[in-house]
């Protein structure tokens, strides 16, 4: 992870030790951060129903989706609460490999010409969440900052903003130099193509978190 790319050129040319498989190494960032965010009680992904209901830049919408449910249900929001944020904790840490999808097919169109395996796109993709997750974990702190000085743990507001800005320049430099390294680009085509996965990433982080309010909705 301190160099760019390296764990997936290792992985394309055929070394595996001593690293951690991509998903297993993928996987293990997964439990390191929401074990400290779930101790911190703040919440990325774990995001709970009333800040879905009013701190989302979707929660229009989700009080819309809500409404219809629980009528359909013929149960209060007051019941359903505490069922939605106990099963959006689970589905959240389980679904959590989701984000790499969208990811691996925006490589392929992206490198096409790169010419490199499908496999090639996913494990970059894998060591891509499992720095961006590590990454969240440092962040950490200032998250905790925010929410002692008032702001919301929902995953709304100056946290977010805070994370958004941060994650995106620093995902940017990451992104950089893994793309230069794996997939062979340079110049302006590394730029754009830097662009463009910076912001998809936070769109990725933001669209998972609209997808678990959808997928638990409809499944509690």
């Amino acid at each position: 992870m301190i160099e760019p790319g390296s764990l997936t050129v290792a992985y394309m040319r055929g070394q595996r030790k001593p690293f951690m498989a991509p998903l297993q190494l993928f996987l293990v960032a997964n439990l390191i951060f929401f074990a400290l965010f779930s101790a911190a009680r703040v919440h990325i992904f774990t995001t709970p129903l009333r800040s879905h209901l009013g701190d989302q830049y979707y929660s229009a919408t989700a009080r819309r989706l809500v409404t219809h449910r629980l009528d359909a249900k013929h149960i209060s929001l007051d019941e359903y609460v505490p069922v939605f944020d106990h099963a959006v904790e689970v589905n959240a840490k389980s679904l959590v490999v989701l984000m790499v999808v969208p990811l691996t097919i925006l490589t392929l169109l992206l490198f096409w010409r790169s010419r490199q395996p499908f496999a090639v796109h996913v494990v970059f993709a894998l060591h891509f969440f499992a720095f961006l997750l590590l990454l969240f974990c440092v962040m950490l702190p200032i998250g905790m900052i925010a929410v002692g000085l008032g702001a919301s743990a929902g995953g709304g507001g100056l946290i977010d903003v805070g994370f958004t800005y941060v994650d995106v320049a620093i995902c940017a430099v990451y992104l950089g130099a893994a793309t230069t390294a794996v997939f062979g680009v340079h110049g302006f085509t590394r730029v754009a193509a830097v662009m463009v996965l910076a912001v998809s990433n936070a769109l990725i982080v933001y669209s998972y978190r609209f997808a678990l309010l959808v997928i638990t909705l409809y499944t509690t």
